[in-house]
C-alpha cells in the first residue's frame, strides 16, 4: 500500500528530511507591511525574512491556512492519485484551524474520490485520516517522524493511526521566546492574553525569559530564567535529562528563529548532541518556519519529544 503524508508547513523538520521523505506541505499564507509570504519551509524565503529585519514587526502579520476547498483541490487534485492512504498531522487544533479545516475537506474528499481514482484505473478505496499532534513547531517534527518511521516498517494504516494518536498524548514540546514585548504583541494580536503588559515590561527590565511548554494542546509558562543563554541552558539541560531518561522515539526535534550556527553556540547545545548520540536518539536541527517566527519572534528556540512522562524544571 503506498501511504503518504502531509503536515503542515509550522512543523519544524529539516527540508532535506522533508524532502527525501517526499511529505507534502500545506502551506501558511502570511502578510505583514504589505508584503506576503507563501510558507513552504523555503530556506531562501525563510532567509530573507529573518534577514530583512521584518521579523521585527512580524507581530502585526495576518496568517491564513489553507482553507477548507484548498485542502480538498489538494487532495483530489494529486494525492488520491499518488497514494491509497495519506495521513495529515497538524499544529494543535487549540492553536490553529487547520486541523478543522482538514478535517471537514476529509469529507468531502472521502465522498468524491472514486470517480477520479476510476479515471485513472485505480479501482481500490483510498484513506485519509487526519491527526492532531496536539503540539507546536519542534513538537509536531516527533510525530512526523515516528509516521515516517512506521511507513518505512511497512505498518498497517490502521496500527498507524493508534500509534500516532497516542504518541500525541506523550509529546513535550518547549519555546524560549528572546523578545517579552514581541511575545505579548503577537499573543494580544490573536486575542491571547496570557502575556501580560506587567509581565513583558518587568520581563524586559529584568532580562527575564519564559520557558513555555505545550503539552497536549495546552500552551503555559513552567519556568522564568535570567537572560537568554541561561534560559537556554536550562531547556538543554532539560532536554538532556529526558533524553538519558528514555524517550518514546528515538527522535529530538530542535529548531530555531535564526541561523544554525546561532543554534548550536547556545550554552548546553553542545551537551546535548553528546547526551544524543550516546543514547542513540537522532537529533533534529531545522530553522523554525516563518509562520513560527512570526508566533514566537526571530531568535526562539522550540524544542520537542516524547516521553511517557517530564520532570518540573
Amino acid at each position: 500500500m503506498r501511504i503518504g503524508l502531509v503536515m503542515d508547513s509550522t512543523c519544524d523538520l529539516p527540508r532535506k528530511f522533508v524532502d527525501d521523505n517526499k511529505i507534502t506541505i500545506m502551506p501558511i499564507t502570511i502578510s505583514v507591511d504589505g508584503q506576503t509570504f507563501v510558507d513552504v519551509r523555503d530556506p531562501v524565503a525563510t532567509e530573507n525574512y529573518i534577514r530583512s529585519g521584518i521579523g521585527a514587526r512580524g507581530h502585526a502579520a495576518e496568517t491564513d491556512s489553507l482553507s477548507v476547498d484548498a485542502i480538498r483541490d489538494l487532495f483530489l487534485g494529486r494525492l488520491i492519485l499518488d497514494f491509497d492512504a495519506v495521513f495529515c498531522l497538524t499544529v494543535s487544533a487549540s492553536r490553529s484551524p487547520i486541523f478543522a479545516n482538514a478535517t471537514q475537506a476529509s469529507f468531502a474528499i472521502l465522498g468524491t474520490y472514486r470517480p477520479i481514482r476510476e479515471a485513472a484505473g485505480n479501482h481500490s478505496p483510498f484513506l485519509m485520516r487526519v491527526i492532531d499532534t496536539k503540539s507546536l513547531f519542534a513538537g509536531q517534527g516527533v510525530t512526523v517522524v515516528k509516521a515516517i518511521d512506521m511507513i518505512a516498517a511497512d505498518a498497517s494504516p490502521g496500527d498507524i493511526r493508534a500509534s500516532l494518536g497516542e504518541l500525541a498524548e506523550h509529546t513535550w514540546a518547549y519555546a524560549l521566546p528572546r523578545d517579552l514585548h514581541y511575545l505579548r504583541a503577537r499573543t494580544r494580536k490573536k486575542g491571547d492574553r496570557s502575556v501580560s503588559l506587567l509581565s513583558a515590561t518587568l520581563g524586559t527590565a529584568l532580562d527575564i525569559k519564559p520557558i513555555l511548554q505545550c503539552y497536549r494542546g495546552e500552551t503555559k509558562p513552567v519556568a522564568k530564567v535570567r537572560g537568554f543563554d541561561q534560559g537556554a541552558q536550562d531547556l538543554f539541560d532539560h532536554a538532556s535529562a529526558a533524553v538519558r531518561r528514555g524517550l518514546l522515539v528515538p527522535a529530538m526535534c530542535v529548531s530555531y528563529g535564526g541561523e544554525l550556527s546561532e543554534l548550536t553556540a547556545l550554552p548546553g547545545y553542545a551537551a546535548l548532541k553528546s547526551v544524543c548520540a550516546e543514547a542513540g536518539v537522532k537529533l533534529y536541527e531545522s530553522a523554525m518556519s516563518i509562520t513560527g517566527m512570526v508566533n514566537m519572534g526571530v531568535g526562539a528556540v522550540t524544542l520537542g519529544y516524547a516521553a511517557e512522562s517530564d520532570s518540573g524544571f
